[in-house]
């Protein structure tokens, strides 16, 4: 439970970061770019955010389960980055890919057994 819970807020960084950058104009060494594209960027503090908390909930996860246990659980952000692709973004997904993701599903299950 609580690796689905930071895969989410990992995922949720990463979508964060992807309106984030579609806000950014060309990069440039200039303070306007500094205010406007990162500063008041809600989008990339959001990310920023979102990716503090996942890596937080990591630590804990990480002191207290057996590493051979927890880093295979993460791959369920897999899952939610493609449901993310779906909803929040409109993408189509290939039967390829779906099978990718019944591919992780099934080998979370048995590292959860």
């Amino acid at each position: 439970m609580l690796s689905t819970v930071q895969s989410l807020f990992l995922v949720s960084g990463q979508i964060f970061l992807k309106f984030a950058m579609a806000r950014m104009h060309k990069p440039r060494f200039a303070w306007q770019f500094i205010k406007e594209d990162i500063f008041w960027n809600w989008p990339l503090s959001a990310s920023g955010i979102s990716m503090v908390a996942g890596s937080l909930i990591w630590f804990y996860i990480l002191k207290h389960f057996d590493f051979s246990a927890a880093y295979p659980m993460i791959s369920i952000s897999y899952i939610f980055g493609m449901l993310a692709s779906i909803y929040v973004f409109h993408e189509a997904i290939p039967i390829s890919r779906w099978i990718g993701v019944f591919l992780i599903i099934s080998g979370v299950v048995l590292v959860a057994k």
